[in-house]
């Protein structure tokens, strides 16, 4: 486990320790609603790293002003709107992005009947809501970060969607690993 304060830690290892959550969740069978916040925030996270790498990669924007849009952006909605859809290029990708976006919707409508109106969840719905964060992230992050993989399993049967298959954009430049 990190030593790390949680705020002081990059955004994959913020990933990480969302998903270590969610996995002791599952484990532990209880508080199937706080798995669906922790997915949800995954999925935030996530984007959040789809759009730092696509502007480390294609822009000169500093990392300050990176944060402001994704302030801005407000939500996993916002970002997918305001900044990961707008700064696709490729139609395809756009499409498949576009698509991903209204799955994430579902996660994100549950997610805020929780914590807005204290709504619940059930096992199965958190089983789905899960492996749809599972997908998200993947289709997010790998993209940028072809060796990213999440632990845990996946909960339910279910197929991913092709729309999700996302690979990195053909114009992004590599960005430099830190060792």
């Amino acid at each position: 486990m990190s030593k790390v304060p949680y705020d002081d830690r990059e955004d994959l290892e913020k990933l990480r320790s969302q998903w270590k959550k969610i996995d002791g969740i599952v484990e532990r069978q209880k508080e199937w609603s706080a798995a669906i916040v922790r997915a949800a925030t995954a999925a935030e996270i996530a984007a959040n790293i789809a759009i730092r790498k696509r502007f480390e990669s294609e822009s000169e924007f500093s990392p300050e002003f990176v944060d402001s849009l994704l302030i801005w952006a407000n939500g996993i909605e916002g970002k997918f709107s305001r900044l990961i859809i707008p700064a696709e290029r490729d139609e395809a990708r756009k499409k498949a992005l576009g698509t991903l976006k209204k799955r994430a919707e579902r996660l994100n409508k549950k997610r805020n009947a929780i914590v807005h109106r204290g709504a619940f969840a059930t096992k199965r719905e958190m089983r789905e809501l899960v492996d749809l964060a599972r997908e998200i992230v993947g289709a997010l992050v790998t993209p940028w970060e072809p060796t990213f993989r999440l632990g845990g399993k996946k909960l339910t049967k279910a197929k991913s969607s092709k729309a999700t298959k996302l690979v990195r954009p053909k114009q992004a430049k590599a960005t430099k690993q830190k060792s």
